[in-house]
């Protein structure tokens, strides 16, 4: 291999890096907003605020970022206003599907959301089409917080024949920028 075709190859790995580093940071970013926006700017009172910052730190996200972001959150008008939505839907095999979002725009993510769907197999459906299988939980993060979480109420088993397609849903779900968790009752 010549060592231009090697260069080639580790600046576009580089490169794909980069962008999913960027994505996850926006994500981080609309998580910490939110949270000031719901409870404040100080961390030691704002539990949410304190579990943001915590994944921030967890992906090395810069300090500074951190704290432009609850700076511009707490300030008058700073920034868009996030909503929160969850998607309902069906992934290959009947595997139930939430998907948490927040976002700024809900027509754009509710079509970033049912295409991933529609593109690998699934169905998009409406609002308590599959939320009736989980349950609210708290679970205890990494750093020590706990968070609210979807626990399926019973698993089901993707076939063989579509485990690869079930990801490939995952991984576009995961590739919008407004989709901060996905919830499933797959195996």
């Amino acid at each position: 291999m010549s060592g231009h075709s090697k260069w080639a190859q580790i600046k576009r790995a580089k490169g794909a890096n980069d962008i999913a580093r960027g994505r996850l940071f926006t994500k981080i970013g609309k998580e910490i907003h939110v949270a000031v926006k719901q409870g404040g700017t100080d961390a030691a009172g704002n539990p949410r605020l304190r579990d943001a910052i915590a994944k921030a730190k967890r992906e090395n996200m810069p300090g500074d970022n951190i704290q432009r972001i609850i700076k511009k959150a707490g300030g008058d008008g700073g920034g868009a206003d996030y909503m929160a939505l969850v998607y309902e839907g069906y992934g290959v095999g009947g595997v139930a599907v939430l998907v948490e979002a927040l976002t700024d725009n809900k027509n754009r993510t509710a079509g970033e959301v049912r295409a991933a769907f529609e593109k690998n197999g699934g169905s998009l459906g409406v609002s308590g089409s599959v939320s009736f299988m989980f349950e609210r939980d708290l679970e205890e993060t990494d750093g020590g917080d706990i968070r609210e979480i979807w626990a399926p109420t019973y698993k089901i088993p993707v076939p063989p024949v579509h485990e690869k397609q079930f990801e490939k849903m995952l991984d576009a779900l995961d590739e919008c920028d407004d989709v901060q968790e996905v919830w499933h009752n797959a195996e």
